[in-house]
């Protein structure tokens, strides 16, 4: 296969128009979310220059809200607005452009090398200059330390830098929106830690970060805000400190727990 050119013109010449500028301050609001045996009225509205966490036990509904939040997935009740717009009124252009997903175990169809793969993370911004393409695609394998394997196959990918591949997928389309289930999971510490800087980094520059966590203290060492749900039901929501509460801990997840360290490097100790 030959390499993706996201920055082509169209086949009649001419570069397709721009999205029109979303509406509105950008927030990102799950409004009375409902879908059968998997959601139960959630609402909640997410601001952007924040990292927020989704918690919550196995099939608590954490991956089908951050698919709802990201328009893969219809709920059977409310809706999902970006700024001022339901999610689905959105032309697809502009919602490629603001939202980037990361689902939990993303597919790659074909075995192209690293940089084709990162490279589709642009095709959004198809007829772009190819000057920002390129610019965009570098970040990206840059922020997640790939510059050595952009000519790579993917196939020969270990498991962790195959997600960090994907990620930096992402991370090219520039998105106003990063949402990432499970992102840490096959990462090293270092690359780990990388990552969750690059979030915090995005955040700072105004972007919504929103993260599915396992790890409660990733969560709780990282996040600005933790939604924390149980059998599709939203249980808690606040700081990491009020959402991830011990008593919240034992009723939600059914252990005793405390916790440990300072703000910003506090550990999780389970009492067996």
């Amino acid at each position: 296969m030959g390499p993706v050119r996201t920055g082509d013109v169209s086949p009649e010449g001419q570069a397709p128009p721009p999205a029109p500028p979303l509406k509105g301050r950008g927030e990102l609001a799950a409004d009375n979310l409902s879908l059968a045996n998997r959601l139960s009225s959630i609402t909640a509205t997410l601001c952007p220059g924040e990292v927020t966490a989704i918690c919550g036990p196995n099939g608590a509904g954490k991956s089908t809200l951050l698919a709802c939040l990201a328009g893969l997935l219809t709920p059977d009740a409310g809706e999902v607005t970006l700024g001022i717009s339901p999610l689905p009124a959105l032309p697809p252009q502009l919602r490629a452009r603001a939202i980037g997903y990361l689902p939990q175990t993303p597919e790659i169809a074909w075995d192209v090398s690293v940089e084709t793969l990162v490279a589709l993370g642009r095709i959004p911004w198809v007829g772009a200059p190819a000057g920002e393409e390129a610019e965009a695609v570098a970040q990206a394998l840059a922020a997640m330390d790939l510059e050595a394997f952009r000519h790579r196959p993917v196939s020969r990918l270990s498991g962790g830098e195959r997600a960090r591949a994907l990620m930096a997928r992402v991370l090219a389309t520039r998105p106003r929106w990063l949402l990432a289930d499970e992102p840490l999971a096959n990462l090293d510490l270092a690359h780990a830690a990388r990552l969750v800087a690059q979030f915090r980094e995005a955040a700072a520059g105004g972007k919504g970060v929103v993260l599915v966590l396992h790890d409660l203290a990733q969560a709780m060492n990282h996040a600005d805000r933790v939604l924390v749900l149980d059998r599709g039901a939203l249980v808690a929501d606040g700081s990491p400190a009020t959402a991830l509460a011990a008593e919240i801990i034992a009723r939600v997840w059914g252990v005793t727990a405390h916790w440990l360290g300072e703000p910003g490097q506090r550990a999780l100790a389970v009492d067996l």
